[in-house]
């Protein structure tokens, strides 16, 4: 199985810095999972900034919700 791994992060910053940040947040879990032996051609990674929220970002709690990396299958 291959997978891709979404980085995402919250409002605070501008878009240039999230989006890099993001890609940052999902290259960090691909270095974890290759570390645990996940062969690192089975993994690729994107940044999406915070354009894919999950929730507001009004308050810290809810922030921490859209600072995330998802796991996506693919083909």
């Amino acid at each position: 199985m291959k997978v891709d791994l979404q980085g995402h992060c919250d409002n605070v910053g501008t878009p240039e810095y999230n989006m890099g940040l993001s890609l940052k947040r999902a290259n960090a879990v691909k270095k974890y999972l290759v570390s645990k032996g996940v062969a690192e051609n089975r993994l690729t990674t994107q940044g999406f900034g915070f354009s894919k929220p999950v929730g507001p970002n009004t308050t810290p709690e809810e922030r921490s919700l859209n600072r995330r990396v998802e796991l996506q299958p693919k083909n």
